[in-house]
């Protein structure tokens, strides 16, 4: 019988949350996998041995034999192409996604598994934030445009992959889908104001290329869907969207410039380890015309993602979900995922007439 989890990047920030909640729940089936056998045996002696290690290098071909008990994957770590991930569903092993490059995913899901359950957008955004807007479709009548914000504390101690994929995206262009037509746009421009909290202000965040902007036209079916990101630092949000708009950010594409700015995020802390996902989803209900406001907010957004993929995945692992390849909202219901983060985050929701 399959039964083995492999968490790979499983003794990274995000891995060790997640495979520390499986190996609780799945003890000895769960194994921390990654390119350092010495890392993922000192993260195994402080489970207790409840999650093994493994050796894995993603770089490296990989043997069919590898799969044989595997019964899921939980992938940490950011993928250039599809190849391991159709290995999995070639092996009829589930396979669960918490990174955000929409290049791959948009690959991925193309793929048509006949027996595993893929799921994608797993984590704070995507993942909470698709489930957010799901919960305001739910409450309306009719969803005409979801705006998303994304503020991330510049206090945590955030990943290097994270952090490269934020640096790389501050420059370049996308695209957008808006009132049903595609739209090319500029990261890091047309910056908008939102109240994020009491404590936290209003802040202006700009727009970002996170995938569920991609996602939620296709399985929400909603026309318009902007993702906006700011920091807890105004002054580091402001310094970066007259950066961009002097063209300064361009620099970044320069591998050694890249390489200092990367090196300084990682090492620097300049405010909290807050972290808010809100959106802002219009439409009609009643007859009445009306924006739905939902807001999710807590510390060390590491510990948010991990918890969010755990979920997905003791889900996946002890259920009966159809073949495919999904993103979380189309498989999970949103009150049923706040529930099981009540004790990490806050929600907040609200109805107003416009």
């Amino acid at each position: 019988m399959k039964e083995k989890i492999i968490v790979v990047g499983g003794y990274g920030q995000v891995g060790k949350v997640i495979s520390d909640e499986l190996g609780k729940i799945y003890p000895y089936k769960v194994y921390a996998a990654g390119r350092n056998f010495q890392k993922a045996e000192q993260f195994s002696v402080r489970t207790g041995r409840k999650v093994l290690p493994l050796q894995l290098d993603m770089n490296e071909p990989i043997a069919g034999d590898f799969f044989r008990d595997v019964s899921m994957v939980v992938m940490c770590l950011d993928l250039k192409n599809t190849d391991f991930i159709q290995s999995c569903v070639k092996h009829q092993v589930d396979y669960i996604d918490i990174t955000a490059d929409y290049s791959v995913m948009s690959k991925t899901q193309e793929i048509r598994p006949e027996e595993s359950t893929v799921v994608l957008s797993v984590g704070l955004a995507p993942g909470i934030t698709n489930m957010l807007v799901k919960q305001g479709k739910n409450q309306l009548d009719q969803v005409d445009s979801a705006d998303i914000y994304i503020l991330l504390g510049l206090g945590e101690a955030h990943g290097r992959a994270a952090i490269e994929w934020t640096v790389d995206n501050l420059s370049g262009d996308y695209s957008v889908i808006e009132k049903g037509n595609r739209k090319q746009v500029t990261s890091f421009s047309a910056g908008k104001k939102m109240d994020f909290s009491n404590r936290l202000g209003t802040k202006k965040a700009y727009r970002f290329n996170f995938s569920d902007q991609h996602v939620l036209p296709q399985t929400l079916g909603i026309p318009s869907v902007t993702t906006r990101l700011c920091f807890d630092s105004a002054v580091m949000t402001s310094l970066i969207a007259s950066l961009k708009r002097i063209g300064i950010v361009r620099w970044l594409k320069h591998p050694l410039i890249r390489e200092k700015v990367v090196d300084l995020f990682e090492k620097s802390q300049w405010g909290s380890e807050v972290y808010v996902a809100k959106v802002d989803v219009t439409g009609q209900l009643n007859g009445q015309s009306v924006r739905y406001l939902g807001s999710i907010d807590g510390e060390k957004e590491f510990v948010v993602t991990g918890k969010v993929a755990a979920y997905v995945a003791k889900n996946v692992y002890a259920g009966q979900y159809p073949p495919g390849v999904f993103h979380i909202e189309e498989l999970f219901q949103p009150t049923d995922l706040f529930i099981d983060l009540r004790n990490i985050v806050t929600l907040e929701e609200k109805i107003l007439e416009v």
